[in-house]
């Protein structure tokens, strides 16, 4: 699905969010204040019916950008445009009644369920807290939801230590799925789950979202999970989204140099096929501690003394194709031509790059 080639409006408009945190850094017993910019000035949209992956290293932002669109954290400013209006100037009420719409699947399918709970209450609160269902009517709800993810409803009293990983991060999506929303963070659901089972959720995900109409933001660190799932793909690094396209485009003809640097390391489908693997010399640096200019810039293998000077602009380079890059890779370049092209010029740097 490509939403530029659709007249609906978005869902959810993303506009200059921010999430800061303050703090203690270096100084005399600690006193001194940081800042650090775990999401620093987001903006995208997200269309209804489609999933879009959110892709980066740990750190970048990704779980922190997911919890605030949600209002599970307050961002330190922008806005969430859910429905026509700014729900970051929801009152609590307002807040509690949006949350039959707006739902997340967690990453640790054990931390996220009380263990002293069984599966019906687990699931069977949603239907307490928002006045929905009690009794025999809430116990027949929450086994059609059991049923619904593949699970026996007979399970109803039993106790997630009972569950394998895969079943208990399927009580989690019956959980956000209980209230019938229409929005969904899928905060790394499949992160923690063996290669084995991640398939059968991701699966199961895919056909939930056929079946109940939902709107996916899938965050992920699998490249290859993100691209059997997502319409679109974001990509972020260091707080900020560096990349957005449809999921096709990301793929095959990246734009951004980070973008291209983590593609070459996704293992082929084909044993026989050989890619030659772009590694980015050093670590991300720190949020409270970003770099000068272009947050990537001590790491990319394209940057100039403007990439230190000038924040790049985020700007669509091709069609339904956004990048904040100032040498965005052309349609149709690779990243080891860009390379090669940049090496002919000395007064470039081209220090940060190793490839194996």
């Amino acid at each position: 699905m490509n939403p530029h080639e659709s007249n609906h409006e978005p869902l959810l408009e993303i506009k200059n969010l921010k999430k800061y945190f303050e703090i203690k850094g270096g100084g005399a017993l600690g006193r001194k204040k940081q800042t650090l910019k775990a999401v620093d000035d987001v903006s995208f949209e997200i269309y209804k019916g489609e999933t879009l992956g959110l892709v980066g290293e740990s750190g970048c932002g990704k779980s922190t950008l997911g919890r605030n669109i949600l209002r599970l954290q307050d961002p330190t400013s922008g806005e969430v445009v859910y429905d026509q209006k700014n729900i970051l100037d929801y009152t609590k009420k307002e807040m509690r009644a949006l949350r039959k719409d707006m739902q997340i699947i967690y990453q640790d399918p054990f931390g996220s369920l009380n263990p002293r709970f069984t599966i019906g209450q687990i699931i069977g609160e949603m239907y307490e807290i928002h006045g929905i269902a009690r009794g025999k009517e809430k116990e027949k709800k929450v086994k059609e939801l059991l049923e619904l993810v593949g699970l026996d409803p007979q399970r109803y009293h039993s106790y997630p230590h009972e569950f394998s990983g895969g079943q208990r991060q399927r009580v989690g999506i019956a959980r956000a799925l209980a209230l019938q929303p229409e929005f969904i963070v899928a905060d790394e659901p499949v992160s923690a789950l063996d290669v084995s089972v991640q398939s059968q959720v991701i699966n199961l995900l895919i056909e939930l979202k056929k079946e109940m109409g939902l709107t996916l933001l899938f965050i992920a660190h699998g490249l290859n999970v993100v691209r059997h799932i997502s319409d679109r793909v974001g990509v972020m690094y260091l707080g900020k989204l560096v990349e957005l396209s449809d999921t096709d485009s990301i793929f095959n003809e990246p734009a951004h140099p980070y973008t291209a640097a983590l593609l070459s390391t996704v293992p082929e489908a084909d044993p026989e096929a050989r890619k030659e693997r772009i590694v980015l010399k050093g670590e991300v640096p720190s949020p409270a501690s970003p770099p000068s200019g272009c947050n990537f810039r001590t790491r990319c293998p394209l940057a100039t003394e403007r990439c230190s000077q000038e924040a790049p602009a985020w700007q669509e380079t091709r069609n339904g194709h956004f990048t904040a890059c100032h040498y965005p890779l052309e349609k149709g370049q690779t990243l080891k031509d860009a390379i090669k092209q940049r090496k002919e010029q000395p007064e470039k740097n081209t220090n940060n790059l190793i490839m194996a």
